[in-house]
């Protein structure tokens, strides 16, 4: 099976690179997973974690990332972080930022305080694993103190790695901002590629930058179809794919399941021993399109990073687009638009002009949309700036660890981003 030999390898990946990373009870977990407590990783070696399993089953996502801080925040001699997805391990910096106070109270006491999301029964056994912990607690008290610029390694200085699950495509821009500030001099590394539930994928080069994952012959059966096929393009199988080529991947998971078109599209970046090596680009859900333009999901976020650099002081915390088609009649009788909803730090308001830059990025990256800009049937693109932390409740309110969506396209979570902005 895919997952033990999947594991096995990334295990002898991550402890090649990192000699002391393999060593007992010396890795954190940071991972929601309702209902299901296995390490992102896919790896059942209970012995590597501080963190206790169920910590990551709780109802709730952010109880679960504070307990699991606790958890990690005790062990000062860790030597790997390991997330499911970046914005986990944003998240829960988020919430050292505002509560260190009360989690540096709960570490001296060693308790565990009453909260919603946390159920009696689990925090009863969660709390008979721990222990008071002054010394420690005084460390969180300093540090957080001198401010959170490389807090990580201020707080477990024997770090190596942070180990994240799924980084690719947008996800990157958690990566980009934690490198910039929280875990200044720490190394990402992230080894799995999965789609449609299987795991497809491995990453063995942990210290590149980029993540490239060897497609495994065995791990389940991959078709390919060719991006720019000017016919109705035929689907190809490993042994010919071209590298430096887009293709979107079809996935069988296990013999006898139906063929699944997953909407990732992955581009060859060269080969392995004869295996391809592929980097995943997007995903065509995330697609923004009102007039049939079609804005691909890595574009637009490029078009939006190069805005920023037009905005002093600004940084990008998280973005998600929304089609005014979801809007209804909210967003009045004009012509169909795209709506961007932003956090930002460093900006508090933004004039006319500073929004309509990211319009004219759009128009300049983009000819066709430029056209119908011009022509009047796509109305000018609306900003919103939302009160921080309204992407934390976004991602609570998704129910599940998923990538966090580019394009949104649920009516009840718009709702959520409505009601928090603040210009």
């Amino acid at each position: 099976s895919s997952l033990p030999q999947g594991s096995l390898l990334y295990l002898d990946a991550l402890g090649a690179a990192f000699p002391r990373a393999l060593a007992r009870r010396r890795t954190a977990l940071l991972h929601w997973s309702p209902g299901c407590p296995r390490a992102p990783a896919g790896w059942p070696l209970p012995t590597l974690y501080c963190t206790p399993a169920a910590a990551s089953t709780l109802p709730s996502r952010a109880a679960a990332l504070r307990v699991q801080l606790l958890f990690a925040l005790r062990q000062r001699a860790l030597h790997v972080l390991e997330v499911g997805l970046a914005a986990e391990l944003h998240d829960a910096l988020v919430a050292l930022r505002t509560e260190w106070p009360q989690l540096a109270q709960e570490l001296a006491l060693g308790r565990l305080r009453p909260r919603p999301g946390l159920p009696e029964g689990v925090r009863d056994q969660l709390q008979a694993l721990l222990s008071p912990g002054a010394a420690r607690a005084a460390e969180l008290r300093a540090e957080c103190a001198r401010g959170f610029e490389g807090i990580v390694l201020r707080l477990w200085p024997q770090l190596e790695v942070v180990v994240v699950k799924t980084m690719h495509g947008t996800e990157r821009l958690y990566c980009d901002s934690l490198r910039q500030a929280d875990c200044q001099g720490l190394p990402f590394y992230c080894p799995f590629y999965q789609a449609a539930g299987a795991l497809l994928g491995i990453n063995l080069w942990p210290v590149e930058p980029v993540p490239r994952f060897l497609l495994c012959p065995d791990w389940a059966f991959c078709e390919f179809l060719p991006c720019l096929a000017s016919k109705e393009p035929q689907t190809v199988l490993l042994d010919e794919l071209w590298e430096g080529r887009e293709y979107g991947l079809v996935v069988t998971a296990q013999p006898g399941e139906y063929r699944c078109r997953t909407g990732e599209v992955l581009k060859v970046t060269g080969f392995h021993k004869q295996c391809p090596m592929v980097e995943p680009v997007r995903r065509e859900s995330q697609t923004l399109s009102v007039r049939g333009e079609n804005i691909p999901e890595e574009q637009f976020c490029q078009s939006l990073c190069h805005t920023l650099r037009m905005w002093p002081g600004a940084r990008l915390i998280d973005y998600i687009c929304v089609e005014s088609s979801l809007l209804g009649d909210s967003s009045g009788p004009c012509a169909p638009h795209y709506e961007v909803f932003m956090e930002l730090q460093g900006l508090r308001d933004l004039s006319e002009g500073q929004r309509y830059k990211l319009d004219q990025c759009l128009q300049e990256d983009f000819p066709i949309y430029k056209s119908f800009r011009f022509k009047g049937s796509i109305g000018p693109l609306r900003l919103h700036l939302v009160r921080p932390g309204t992407f934390t409740r976004l991602r609570e309110a998704l129910g599940s660890p998923v990538p966090m969506p580019r394009v949104l396209r649920e009516e009840q979570l718009l709702q959520l981003l409505q009601g928090a902005v603040i210009s």
